[in-house]
C-alpha cells in the first residue's frame, strides 16, 4: 500500500476501474494522491504487479463484512401448531411439513394450543406431543421439553 510497494514500474487501475497503462510507481503515487485516495497493490505476483487506486479504509471494511456473513448461520425457527382434538390426516401433513423444515436445518417449535375447557384434559396433548417426538427422533432432537406456558404446550425440535 502507497509508499511500501517496492516495484519500480506498475500496471495502474484508477478509482473507475479503468486501466490506465504501465506506469512509474512515482506516477502511480501522485496520481492517487491528486485523487486523495490510496495506492493498493492487488496483484503482487503479476509482472508487473497490478495496482489500483482506491479507498483502504472502505475496502478493508467491505472485506471484514463478508466475511461476517459468511459466518453467519443461516438457520431459521418455524413453528407448527397443533390441537389437542386434530384429526390423524392433518398430524401426518404437519408431521411431514416439520420433518421437511428440520431436515432444510431449520429449529421448529411445535406448540400444543388449548381453548376453553381442553386445557382440563391435557393427557391426550402429552400423548400426541409424544408420538410427534417418535415420529421425529430420526431426524430432530429435543431442545426445550414440553411446558405449559399459559394456554398452551411448547417444545423445540433442533435438526441432529
Amino acid at each position: 500500500m502507497n509508499e511500501k510497494i517496492r516495484a519500480p514500474r506498475v500496471r495502474l487501475i484508477d478509482e473507475n476501474g479503468q486501466n490506465l497503462e504501465i506506469v512509474e510507481i512515482a506516477e502511480a503515487q501522485r496520481l492517487a494522491d491528486e485523487a486523495e485516495l490510496d495506492l493498493v497493490e492487488v496483484s503482487p505476483e503479476a509482472d508487473p504487479p497490478v495496482c489500483k487506486i482506491l479507498d483502504y479504509g472502505k475496502l478493508k471494511y467491505q472485506q471484514k463484512k463478508k466475511t461476517q456473513n459468511k459466518k453467519k448461520i443461516k438457520s431459521h425457527q418455524k413453528e407448527i401448531r397443533f390441537r389437542p382434538r386434530i384429526s390423524e390426516h392433518d398430524i401426518v401433513i404437519k408431521l411431514k411439513q416439520a420433518k421437511e423444515f428440520i431436515t432444510h436445518g431449520d429449529k421448529v417449535q411445535i406448540s400444543m394450543n388449548f381453548r376453553g375447557r381442553e386445557i382440563v384434559h391435557t393427557d391426550p396433548a402429552k400423548e400426541l406431543m409424544d408420538r410427534i417426538i417418535k415420529e421425529l427422533q430420526d431426524v430432530a432432537k429435543i431442545d426445550k421439553t414440553p411446558k405449559f406456558e399459559g394456554r398452551r404446550m411448547v417444545m423445540m425440535l433442533i435438526p441432529k
